[in-house]
């Protein structure tokens, strides 16, 4: 229990608006804002990148391991500038948590 306090206090401070870190990224996106090549060749950067890890994540998703979560990673990178990614993600958390629940209601069925 106090391992899940202390999560949830890191968590906490790590979304806080102030938090130097998230200052320094909004004054980053700030300055590409005025740059328009600049963003331009960030934005292709970000989806080559994420989409080099998303794949590797499926690559690695039938072997045991972290497949799924290397997914995911991959498209919170490319969420950070794609609407579209951020879509796909949240409708393939739904679907992977619909797949679970009808994975363990099977199981218990059949037990």
């Amino acid at each position: 229990m106090a391992y899940e306090t202390e999560i949830s206090r890191d968590v906490a401070r790590a979304e806080n608006p102030h938090h130097p870190l998230r200052r320094w990224l909004r004054r980053m996106r700030a300055w590409l804002t005025q740059h328009p090549k600049l963003q331009h060749a960030y934005r292709v950067t970000v989806g080559a990148l994420g989409a080099t890890i998303a794949l590797l994540g499926l690559v690695l998703v039938p072997l045991p391991g972290p497949g799924w979560l290397i997914v995911f990673l991959g498209l919170a990178t490319l969420g950070t500038e794609f609407r579209w990614a951020r879509r796909f993600s949240g409708w393939l958390k739904r679907m992977l948590s619909r797949f679970w629940a009808w994975q363990k209601s099977r199981r218990a069925a059949r037990a």
